[in-house]
């Protein structure tokens, strides 16, 4: 077998979806359906490490409405493949954090429906782009050849003015700091990180996500066992407590 980071996108969906798939690719943004052992799932997501734009939020939202309505309980699948959301003016003045905010809030709307999900990161998460539906999802999951990372160190460097020689020193004892898709498995932001894409392995993971259902989100507790995110569980906690008791 070659390489993850050589296989093509029909390539992936044939090694997770062997019982069929119908997916259709339009301005880097995938839509469409597949066969599990369990039923259909609804397939979603970008690819060729795709800019996300205005149009193609949109698009994304649009088919997660349409499968809430045509299609209810139909778990989502996201196949996530972007470095980010597009970077211009011209975006920036048709308000794409707000195109951003409405994909995310239409994920968040499909759970409360009773839609499961979770996203499988093929290539490459990056930014706003990863955080508005791979990290929207129940559960993340990557390929061993993804590249995730939220800012750049260098960009770090520029926005927390702290020098980029010491965040390199701390991302080497901290994943919070750090890129890669082991960083954000320690943080809890991403379950496990898949050898290669896998019908077996898709199936388990909607088990999983079936069967946590509606249960609360644990990627806070699980940043706090695998020791990446030591203090987020218990300053929330506390939070918690302080509104319940005022």
């Amino acid at each position: 077998e070659g390489r993850i980071a050589d296989m093509s996108l029909n390539d992936i969906l044939d090694a997770l979806f062997p019982a069929g798939h119908a997916v259709a690719v339009a301005n880097q943004v995938i839509t469409g359906e597949a066969q599990t052992a369990q039923g259909p799932v609804a397939v979603l997501g970008t690819t060729d490490a795709a800019a996300i734009d205005h149009a193609m939020a949109l698009a994304m939202a649009d088919f997660t409405l349409d499968t809430v309505e045509q299609h209810p309980g139909r778990p989502l699948i996201f196949l996530v493949d972007t470095c980010g959301q597009a970077l211009s003016r011209s975006q920036e003045l048709l308000c794409l954090n707000g195109s951003l905010a409405h994909l995310a809030q239409c994920v968040d709307l499909a759970r409360k429906q009773g839609h499961v999900s979770f996203s499988l990161v093929t290539a490459n998460a990056v930014s706003g782009g990863f955080l508005s539906f791979g990290l929207m999802a129940d559960r993340a999951y990557a390929l061993a050849d993804a590249q995730v990372r939220v800012m750049d160190l260098r960009a770090m460097s520029r926005v927390t003015k702290i020098a980029h020689e010491r965040l390199v020193e701390l991302a080497a004892n901290s994943p919070i700091f750090a890129p890669g898709a082991e960083s954000y498995v320690r943080m809890g932001g991403i379950e496990a990180i898949w050898p290669g894409p896998s019908a077996a392995l898709l199936e388990s993971a909607l088990s999983a996500a079936r069967q946590a259902g509606m249960a609360s989100d644990q990627r806070m507790d699980a940043g706090l066992t695998r020791g990446g995110r030591n203090l987020a569980t218990g300053v929330a906690r506390a939070v918690q407590d302080s509104a319940v008791g005022g």
